[in-house]
């Protein structure tokens, strides 16, 4: 933390009113230069090698000496020395102890700190100097105090006597921190208050024996400001954070966090910076949730990193745990959030060269769910060796490549198998292009060995999940595409000064039927099927299960760009058909060697579209209509208005429960989440009431149950130097559930209502604080946030 970005006072004071070595000139002429005003921040200007050896020079309306004796200049009297300059009533040298006294409305700056005082004396002998009575404020950015006593004691090393400092302006007494005494080392870049106190409104709030903050560049370990709020929920709060600078390439910050209604929380978080690249650990741990005394102590952590080595190594971590499923939504967390449903454990080096790669990944997951049965338990990658190789212009105009990786899968699910897979797939591939197409030509051979542990696991009964799989299996698919896409570019007729593009783009993708049914999924779901998933080769993420297809893809896009070629408009619609109607899916879901029954041979209609009228109406909209049942299978809105000061924003979205159960429904029981799909509307809107008053508010209801997911209103008043803040929200925490004949049944809903208070300081490193974003709304624990609409072109 920066207290004093540009030392205290430098106390600024630095360098003395006068140098050691004085060759004043008496420059009443009208000849002499431009002196810079005593006001004016000079800190881009350059600095000469040794400030104390430039010439001085000084203005007075009369100057009287006694040669041997002393040198009294008067009368507007105006010293300057490179950047420092000083004013004062008088100013006397006392050539015989060579010391130099100004008084009288003394103003003193070097640029960077302007300092006011009644009375300046500086020993030009050692460069000591004193000051009396000081008022100084800081010239290039916030920040202002006083003191009684300031004296210069060294080269570069101060000493306060009741001295102050606040980042507000002139006449605003909102905060300030206040010390007895304070020593200032500038080349330590160190500041040591002693008997520091912060005081609301010139009323001490909180006090500390002992306190050191850094005044430059350099991190020093001391106290980082506090902070303190209110809520309903968890009651009154504080954070206290303690920085630790352990080395150059390692720190850490810890927090105490005291919550009324649960107890305290130690939080940390541990940042370095290595060779292999950086990272950072974040831990929370609560010995005993007093609103929770059941969980026992509560925890959570996260380990990140990054990184390469000597340009061919790559590292990479994301390992993330807590100790109970509900914790995010119990408790703030900077290591999620209160929707996540799972947090990911993996780890992965990688390997590079100029044409192939090789990697090894483990990945693992925590489900953060009540049910934790068995039948919910995902697999565990442990591990995965892959190995890549490319070959860009292996001939002219083909290119090859080769992707290959051995996997093993393990659970701890009863009655699931696990798995080791072996999979190669090269491929060939001729990309053509120009200016205003593409076409490019890909064949590819899927060649996959299961070896499958299926000890334990029901495979002989029809209606087991795992019937028919055999612990060893092999599959061999070929698999063929071809696109082509061209840009075709005009001036509109509807509307001046517009250019429009029409983009269509065809497909032929072929994959040959092939029963499937003795292998197990083990890293494998159903792709979004949005306009651009009508392009993919694949319909499912991972290799376990490879869909037949015969089929077109065929689409078009279409933008709008305004003279300054700043898109506008965007549409994008599509769809697929299938040559072969048996390999059309059913519902998500393919049946191998059958008709699928479906209507007709095209599939869902896929569409996209983005607006953006004269930078203050956005759109964004998407749509997939199923032609076979004359219905949308899902769809999402998003309109937003912008003003001069504030916004409103309207969203929707529509999925249906099928579309879910056939996407996550091998992993998640959806009908403990919703009972007929997703149907949700939301409101969100934010207004600058006046230069200091800021409201935003957001409501989210869902139309399934007619029931409100989450609203919150929030109050903001933000000063030159310090902020508060009110919020209010009403958030679903869980559905009260009941079950006959083992069918789940919805109760009436469970909210948590929370009224909350902050308040905090603005200045010396500090902002208005955590949640608060462009758009003004505070989204820290929401469960719903603001979607920016048309966010790919803006």
């Amino acid at each position: 933390m920066s207290l004093f970005s540009r030392s205290f006072l430098a106390v600024s004071i630095s360098a003395a009113l006068f140098a050691p070595q004085i060759h004043a000139e008496d420059t009443l002429d009208d000849s002499a230069q431009k002196l810079p005003a005593i006001d004016q921040c000079l800190i881009n200007e350059p600095e000469p090698v040794n400030p104390n050896e430039q010439p001085i020079n000084v203005e007075a309306d009369n100057l009287e000496a006694i040669n041997g004796d002393k040198a009294t200049y008067s009368g507007n009297v105006v010293v300057v020395q490179g950047k420092k300059r000083i004013e004062a009533d008088n100013v006397t040298l006392h050539q015989k102890d060579n010391i130099a006294v100004a008084e009288g409305n003394v103003n003193f700056s070097d640029g960077e700190v302007k300092a006011v005082a009644d009375k300046a004396v500086n020993n030009l002998n050692n460069d000591e100097m004193t000051l009396e009575n000081t008022r100084y404020k800081f010239l290039c950015e916030p920040g202002r105090g006083d003191a009684k006593y300031v004296a210069k004691t060294g080269k570069a090393v101060y000493e306060i006597e009741d001295g102050s400092i606040t980042s507000c302006p002139e006449d605003d007494n909102s905060w300030r921190l206040r010390a007895s005494s304070i020593d200032i080392d500038q080349n330590e870049e160190q500041a040591t208050f002693y008997n520091p106190r912060l005081e609301i409104q010139r009323v001490p709030v909180f006090y500390l024996p002992f306190l050191t903050v850094p005044i430059g560049d350099t991190r020093k370990t001391g106290f980082l400001y506090p902070t303190v709020s209110y809520g309903t929920r968890d009651g009154f709060e504080m954070d206290i954070p303690v920085y630790w600078n352990l080395a150059p390439n390692y720190d850490l910050e810890t927090t105490y966090h005291y919550m009324q209604n649960r107890g305290s929380q130690l939080n940390s978080v541990f940042r370095y910076l290595s060779d292999f690249g950086q990272g950072q650990i974040k831990s929370e741990y609560l010995n005993e949730d007093q609103l929770h005394l059941d969980k026992g102590a509560r925890w959570g952590y996260q380990y990140e990193h990054s990184g390469i080595f000597q340009q061919a190594w790559k590292f990479e971590v994301d390992y993330s745990k807590v100790s109970d499923y509900s914790y995010f939504s119990d408790l703030d967390s900077s290591i999620g959030n209160r929707e996540d449903g799972q947090l990911i454990q993996e780890g992965q080096v990688t390997y590079r060269s100029q044409n192939w790669d090789t990697s090894i990944l483990v990945r693992q997951f925590q489900l953060l769910l009540e049910d934790q049965t068995s039948a919910n338990q995902p697999y565990r990658l442990m591990p995965q060796i892959a190995f890549n190789y490319y070959s860009p212009e292996l001939m002219r105009y083909l290119d090859f490549d080769l992707k290959s990786h051995i996997s093993r899968f393990e659970t701890d699910g009863e009655g699931k198998p696990s798995a080791t897979r072996l999979h190669i797939e090269p491929g060939f591939k001729i990309p053509l292009a120009n200016t205003w197409g593409t076409w490019t030509t890909e064949a590819r051979l899927l060649g996959t060995y299961y070896q499958q542990d299926l000890e334990g696991v029901n495979t002989t009964v029809e209606t087991s999940e795992y019937y028919g799989l055999e612990e060893n299996a092999s599959r061999v698919i070929p698999e063929f595409r071809t696109n082509a896409g061209i840009i075709l570019e005009r001036d509109t007729v509807l509307f001046d000064n517009y250019t429009q593009t029409l983009e269509p783009q065809v497909q032929y993708l072929y994959v040959p039927n092939k029963d499937q049914s003795n292998i197990g999924l083990y890293d494998t779901t159903l792709l979004q099927t949005d306009y651009y998933g009508l392009f993919r080769s694949r319909k499912y993420s991972g290799v376990d299960y490879i869909a037949s297809a015969n089929q077109f893809s065929y689409g078009a896009s279409s933008r709008f760009f305004d003279e300054a070629y700043k898109e506008r408009l965007n549409i994008a619609f599509g769809q697929i058909f299938y040559i072969d109607k048996k390999f059309k899916p059913s519902n998500y879901s393919e049946e191998n060697n059958s008709d699928s029954g479906s209507k007709t041979n095209y599939s869902a209609w896929a569409m996209e579209m983005d607006f953006n009228y004269d930078d203050f109406l956005f759109y964004h909209g998407g749509v997939q209509y199923d032609v076979d049942t004359s219905a949308l299978q899902l769809a999402n809105s998003t309109i937003e208005y912008r003003f001069n000061d504030g916004f409103i924003q309207t969203n929707y979205r529509y999925v249906t429960k099928e579309y879910i159960e056939n996407t996550v429904g091998e992993s998640i029981d959806v009908a403990n989440i919703t009972q007929d799909g997703i149907s949700q509307a939301g409101v969100i809107a934010g207004y600058q009431l006046s230069r200091k008053w800021y409201a935003s508010a957001q409501y989210f209801h869902d139309l399934t149950t007619d029931e409100a997911l989450e609203w919150l209103a929030n109050l903001r008043y933000t000063s030159d130097c310090w902020y508060m803040g009110f919020t209010y929200s009403n958030q679903l925490k869980s559905w009260g559930t009941t079950s006959i004949n083992d069918v789940a049944y919805y109760k009436d809903p469970v909210y948590e209502n929370n009224f909350s208070f902050n308040i905090g300081i603005i200045g010396f490193g500090t902002s208005v604080g955590a949640g608060s974003s462009a758009t003004g709304v505070d989204s820290a624990g929401n469960s719903l946030s603001y979607g920016r609409p048309f966010f790919l072109n803006n």
